[in-house]
């Protein structure tokens, strides 16, 4: 795994990127060509950026 992110910039700037990516996949999604595991995928972006919205709050910075 890489390295802690404590700088609270550095975590927004983080989540940001991901949240872009996310917004590209959607953007990209053809929705006559979407099967399941591409509904899977996206839940799991989801997830992980759920989870290091919970991990980065409970970091001290």
């Amino acid at each position: 795994m890489g390295n802690l992110i404590n700088d609270k910039n550095k975590q927004v700037t983080f989540l940001k990127q991901k949240l872009n990516m996310f917004l590209d996949m959607l953007e990209a999604i053809d929705p006559e060509h979407t099967d399941l595991d591409d509904i899977d995928r996206m839940i799991a972006v989801v997830d992980e950026m759920e989870s290091k919205c919970k991990e980065f709050n409970h970091r001290e910075c």
